[in-house]
Formats: C-alpha cells, sequence, structure tokens
C-alpha cells in the first residue's frame, strides 16, 4: 500500500511538472486534441539541420526538444526511404531542398537575425542568412504549433524593427536587486565563474524565443568591482552562457572607475590618463569577451558619478567611452534620466534641456536611452520630447517591465498596454513615420525578473518580460494580441481560458490608472520605495522629491501648469502635437492635470466636474480590480490548482490596495479642497490623519531606516 502511495505521488508530481510557471511560455505541453496532434505529426515527422555553429545546435535542440514534447514522439533525425514531412533547416544553399525552393521563390536579404518560414510541397523550410535567424525562426515555428496554426500555407519572413533589443536588471554585486519584487539577483557572482546554474541558461532560452538579443547584468547604480579582473572571468562565464542563445552581455560602468579602481587622481574624460585607462580596460574586457555588447552609464544622476564634476558635458564623458570600444565593435548606453540639482525647476523638461545641445557631438557608437515619459516611470506619462528632439542621435527608448509605480511585485498589470500606447504615439501627427516607434534604434527593458520560483514573483508579470520581447521585434504588434498569444502558451488552448486571461490583462492597466493617479495626477506615491499614496508628502529637501510638488493642491485648485504661464514644458514638443494639450476643454483628460492647473469645479466634457470625475475615476478603479477578481474566479476549473491560488491571493492584495489608494487621496483631497466625497463613490474606511500615519519601512525597494 505503501508502495502505490508513493508511486500515485510521483505520477502526481509528474502531472503538476512546470505548473509552478518556471516554464514560462516555454512550457511545451503534448497538443491535447488527437486530431491536431496526428496532422502535426505528419507534417514533422523528421528534421532535416543543416547547422554547424553553437547557435544553429541551439536551434535544432530546442527545435526537437519542443516537438517532442508537444507531438508525444521525437521526430526522426532526416527523411524517411519513403517520402515523408518534416521541416528543412539551414542557411541558404545549406542543402538541396532549401536550393530547390530558392530557384522557384525569391527570398530577400534577411540580415543577420531574421529568417524565412514556408511550406514547400508538404514540407516546412527554415532559412535564414545566419544561425541567429534560424534561432528565432525555430522559436516562432514552436509558438506557431502551440497555438494551433495552420502550416499548410505558412509564408513569412520575419525581421527584427531593432539592432538592440535589451533587457536592463538592476541587480547589485552582493546579490540584491534593486526594487527587487521577485526576489534577489539570479546571477550568483560569488560562486561563478565555477558554478554555472541552469537557470542562466533557461534564462537565455527564455530571452531568445522572444527576440531579446541583449542583457546588462548589473546595475545602473554601478560599482567600479566589477572592471577587476576576477569579475570580469565570472561576466565571461555568462557571456559563454548567453553566446548560444544570441545573447550578448552588456556591463555598467561607473564613471569614476579610473579613480576606485584604477587608482588615478581624477575621471576627467579629457585626462590623457583617463582616456588611457578605458582603452585599456575594453581591450581586457574584450580579450575574455570576443563579443562583449558594451557600457550602460548613468551619470550625473541621483548621486551617480559623472563628467559633470569636471566640467564637462554628457558628450564629453560618453566619447570617451566610445572611443575606447569602437576598435572593439561596442557601444555606449548613455542614459538621459537626469535633473539638475538647482531647486525650482521642472523635472518634467530637465532631460530635454541637458540634451539637445548636444545633439550631434556624440561618437556614432553612443546610444542615448530615453525613458517612455519625462518624469519616471508612471502608470501614465505624455512621451518624453527627447524623442523628436535628437535626430543626429540614434535613441534606445526605456521600459519598465518591473513595477516600481504599478504596484510593484503584487499587482496584475498588463504592462503591454502602456507599452503599445507609448510605441504608437504620434509627435508628427500631419506627416508619416511620426510614431515613437520610429524614432528609435532600439528598446531596453528594466527587468522584473529574480529568484522567485516563477522568475517574476507575479505570475502574470512574466506577460510583461514576455511583451517587451515581442514589441522590441515587432513594435506594431497590438497589445491584445500579446496577450492572447502570452495566455494560449501560458495557460493553454482551452478557448474559455485564453478569452478570459486576455479580457483580465485588458482591464488590468486602465484599472490601475484609475485606482492610483486618475486624470493625469502623477508622482504621489509615497517616497524612498513608492509603495502606496502619498500625495500628502511635502517636507523632503528638494522640491521635486515631494509628492506634493507635481500636484499642488489648495482650496482652490491643483495640476500642474506646463503651458506658456508655467514651466513652459509643454512648448519641448513639436507644435503640432502640444496642440491637443494647451486648451484644457479638448486635452485628452488622462493628461489633464499634466499641463493644467484647474479648479475642482472645472467642468470636463461629459458633464462631471473636475472634483466628481476625480472620485468617480478612483472608484472606477476599484470596481474594475472587482471585476479582475470575478473574471479570475471563474477558472477555477480551468486552470491548475497551483497557479489559480497563487493569481488568487495577488489579486486579493491588489484589490485591498485599490481601494486603500481610493481612501487614502479621496480622504486627502477631500480635506484640501472642502468638497465632500462625490455621489456613486464609497466614502475612506479611515481618517486621512490613519493614512498619512501608515509607515512600511521593509517594503520591498527601501532599506529599514532604523
Amino acid at each position: 500500500m505503501r508502495a502505490f502511495f508513493f508511486l500515485l505521488t510521483f505520477l502526481c508530481s509528474l502531472a503538476l511538472c512546470g505548473a509552478d510557471g518556471y516554464q514560462l511560455w516555454l512550457r511545451h505541453r503534448l497538443i491535447e486534441d488527437p486530431t491536431a496532434r496526428q496532422q502535426y505529426q505528419r507534417a514533422l515527422s523528421f528534421v532535416d539541420a543543416a547547422v554547424q555553429g553553437p547557435t544553429g545546435n541551439s536551434a535544432v535542440r530546442e527545435l526537437r526538444s519542443g516537438l517532442t514534447n508537444l507531438l508525444g514522439t521525437a521526430p526522426a533525425t532526416s527523411p524517411a526511404k519513403k517520402r515523408s514531412q518534416g521541416i528543412y533547416l539551414g542557411l541558404r544553399q545549406s542543402s538541396s531542398r532549401i536550393r530547390q525552393y530558392l530557384q522557384s521563390n525569391a527570398v530577400e536579404d534577411l540580415g543577420p537575425e531574421g529568417y524565412h518560414l514556408a511550406s514547400y510541397q508538404g514540407d516546412v523550410l527554415l532559412i535564414a542568412d545566419q544561425e541567429q535567424g534560424l534561432l528565432y525562426g525555430v522559436f516562432d515555428l514552436l509558438r506557431a504549433i502551440q497555438t494551433g496554426e495552420d502550416l499548410t500555407n505558412l509564408q513569412r519572413t520575419e525581421r527584427p524593427a531593432y539592432q538592440y533589443r535589451i533587457l536592463n536588471h538592476w541587480d547589485n554585486l552582493d546579490g540584491t536587486v534593486e526594487r527587487g519584487y521577485a526576489g534577489f539577483s539570479i546571477w550568483n557572482w560569488h560562486q561563478l565563474p565555477e558554478f554555472i546554474d541552469q537557470r542562466y541558461v533557461d534564462y537565455a532560452r527564455a530571452c531568445a524565443s522572444v527576440g531579446i538579443n541583449g542583457t546588462v547584468v548589473t546595475n545602473v547604480n554601478a560599482n567600479s568591482l566589477v572592471f577587476r579582473a576576477d569579475y570580469l572571468e565570472k561576466a565571461a562565464a555568462l557571456a559563454d552562457v548567453f553566446r548560444p542563445y544570441g545573447i550578448k552581455l552588456y556591463l555598467t560602468a561607473r564613471f569614476s572607475s579610473p579613480v576606485e579602481l584604477g587608482g588615478l587622481p581624477t575621471a576627467d574624460p579629457l585626462d590623457p590618463q583617463v582616456i588611457a585607462w578605458w582603452k585599456s580596460k575594453a581591450a581586457e574586457i574584450y580579450a575574455r569577451i570576443p563579443d562583449f555588447g558594451g557600457f550602460v552609464v548613468k551619470a550625473n544622476s541621483e548621486g551617480q558619478p559623472g563628467p559633470r564634476e569636471y566640467g564637462r558635458s554628457h558628450a564629453e564623458g560618453a566619447n570617451v567611452l566610445a572611443d575606447a570600444l569602437a576598435p572593439h565593435g561596442g557601444i555606449v548606453v548613455w542614459r538621459a534620466f537626469v535633473y539638475t540639482d538647482k531647486a525650482g525647476g521642472d523635472r518634467f523638461r530637465e532631460a530635454y534641456d541637458e540634451f539637445t545641445p548636444l545633439d550631434g557631438a556624440f561618437r556614432k557608437n553612443v546610444l542615448l536611452q530615453i525613458k517612455n515619459g519625462p518624469i519616471d516611470f508612471q502608470p501614465r506619462e505624455p512621451v518624453s520630447p527627447l524623442f523628436a528632439a535628437m535626430p543626429q542621435t540614434p535613441l534606445l527608448l526605456e521600459f519598465q517591465i518591473t513595477k516600481e509605480y504599478l504596484g510593484q511585485g503584487t499587482h496584475l498589470v498588463g504592462m503591454a498596454s502602456l507599452y503599445t500606447e507609448v510605441l504608437g504615439t504620434d509627435l508628427a501627427p500631419n506627416q508619416a513615420g511620426g510614431e515613437i516607434r520610429e524614432y528609435i534604434t532600439g528598446m531596453a527593458g528594466v527587468s522584473n525578473i529574480g529568484t522567485a520560483r516563477n522568475w517574476t514573483g507575479n505570475l502574470f508579470g512574466q506577460a510583461d518580460w514576455y511583451a517587451f520581447g515581442r514589441l522590441s521585434w515587432g513594435p506594431e504588434l497590438p497589445a491584445n494580441t500579446i496577450f492572447r498569444e502570452w495566455a494560449k502558451l501560458t495557460f493553454g488552448p482551452d478557448p474559455t481560458v485564453v478569452t478570459t486571461v486576455t479580457e483580465l490583462l485588458e482591464k488590468s492597466y486602465p484599472a490601475c490608472v484609475n485606482y492610483m493617479t486618475p486624470l493625469g495626477l502623477h508622482h504621489i506615491m509615497a517616497t524612498g520605495h513608492h509603495y502606496g499614496p502619498g500625495p500628502w508628502i511635502d517636507d523632503l529637501e528638494r522640491d521635486d522629491w515631494n509628492p506634493y510638488y507635481y500636484h499642488g493642491a489648495t482650496r482652490d485648485s491643483v495640476g500642474f501648469d506646463r503651458k506658456a504661464s508655467g514651466s513652459k514644458a509643454l512648448a519641448q514638443y513639436p507644435a503640432e502635437f502640444a496642440r491637443q494639450f494647451l486648451d484644457p476643454t479638448t486635452c485628452p483628460p488622462e493628461f489633464l492635470l499634466w499641463f493644467h492647473r484647474l479648479p475642482w469645479t472645472f467642468a470636463l466634457p461629459n458633464g462631471n466636474s473636475l472634483w466628481q470625475e476625480l472620485g468617480l475615476s478612483y472608484q472606477r478603479g476599484v470596481d474594475q480590480v472587482a471585476e479582475m477578481q470575478t473574471l479570475w474566479a471563474s477558472l477555477e476549473n480551468r486552470v491548475d490548482r497551483e497557479r489559480h491560488l497563487h493569481v488568487s491571493q495577488h489579486l486579493a492584495i491588489q484589490a485591498k490596495e485599490a481601494r486603500w489608494w481610493r481612501d487614502a487621496c479621496l480622504a486627502y483631497f477631500s480635506a484640501v479642497s472642502g468638497l465632500p466625497i462625490p455621489a456613486g463613490v464609497t466614502p475612506p474606511k479611515h481618517s486621512l490623519e490613519y493614512y498619512r500615519s501608515l509607515v512600511y519601512p521593509y517594503a520591498p525597494g527601501i532599506r529599514p531606516q532604523w
């Protein structure tokens, strides 16, 4: 009896394998529909591969493993004597079958990462110009099979929209992660280079499967120690893991490294000794990591050192590093997240003011990395005006995948909605090609990955990692398409589950904006950890560190005037784009308080006063989260118990915190304005004093002060 019990337990554990979320969207489970499975088995009975390099071998390994799991049988390594149907995979001219196809079908230049997929006389052909394209093509083909695509009329050519598709890890060498909502760093620097965790390989597989081709493994608040010889050996070990999956490794460079590590008296970028130090360090890195991507630099921002200490410009600082990397093919990614030390300015306009005079002054291998909005990853921001103001400088668009200001590790917020909103924003509405996606050379995403078993802490955080990768490859993809893909790949083909999960994700982003920052309120989170509301905070040493600074609520009015009568930040946009925001009666409501200071009685187009609409928006956000809970609860018998419980518990936290946001913010704004809570809005549960008294010294993202 005991033996039977252990056998049953073992079989149950096998059945639930992967239900904890570790396998992400690469959970290649057996296709349940026997008819569909048999059709795929007949069409994909063998894999004929003509590859030589490590990336090509990775592609074949992923294809064979994925097909075996999906179809329940391993494909043969070549066609049977009697003509059978299968997959031919290789570079141009690599096999007679591919050459035969190309004689009658023109396939244009695919570049280093592109690929061509086609059905041809019953076979499936995957063709690329370089083996990295084969790897991406394999993941596309497996995705097509997982989502039930008909392969009989397969015919598509894919190339990435951008050369640079990079994850930024805010991971420290001590194993902590800044804003570490999914746990600690997955990089074990202490045990590298000898110990290679399987998690590193699985990370590379996941990134490659959605087209990510670079990773910055250290925090932008950088540590010079990473350039020490022993740490470069550790970094080289990671690069060796990533290379077969087409992923380049980048490191963050602390600008003061020549002083802290090199023993020089200065880090002045024009000093000959400093120039020589960076050149020597770059050569040392490339001797260990021949495909090293380059440096990412946060300079003169939030206490990080930079060229400003030496009276030099950002361009002069970036160029000395760029010159050191250029002979090796590396790049410098210079972050534009800066704001002045001077009091009294508008942070909205500071990056623009500091960088636009430098357009054209940077070396060709310097890319300026710009956050999607002008402040700091708020739930909803107008796009940064810098994107249209630097035509001579290559630009990277920086998104946050981790949710520093969007509920952190517990809230379900489908970030694809934010990403597509930004990428599709048209800065030149009267001419073609004015969308943000047309201004950029690549995308960078601040990672939400940690040591949580499911990688992202909140299971639905995986959808944001997935969305970032897919959009960095194809920025015109609709959010709905991405949500449906992820739902099918993660939970299987059940149409009820797919439709419900897609609806849940679509509802989540507007819900978050409503219960946190409706009508253009922004940066009203508690300070430091940014956990929960704190619109009343006004006692910090810098004006723009205070949430109060961003709304300035008084008894009569609220909002930030950025028109000509205020900070003049609106003038940084192209005039035709800015025009929509000039008049508060026609300004899109979601950006109203970003650009206007208005009386509480201001009438919106729907007839509500500003105060009424603010209250109803907060209430709407709370109600939307309740609807999300109902949607997820309806899947209790359709989703495995472990993942269903995991998401249910996080949604319960989100619902509680959405009510907290509504109650605390409305209690405060009601007290300031003297207006009663609007009709149709649930009154705050506690007094304003109660909400102001809440303290969270151990919230993720901050170290305790006492």
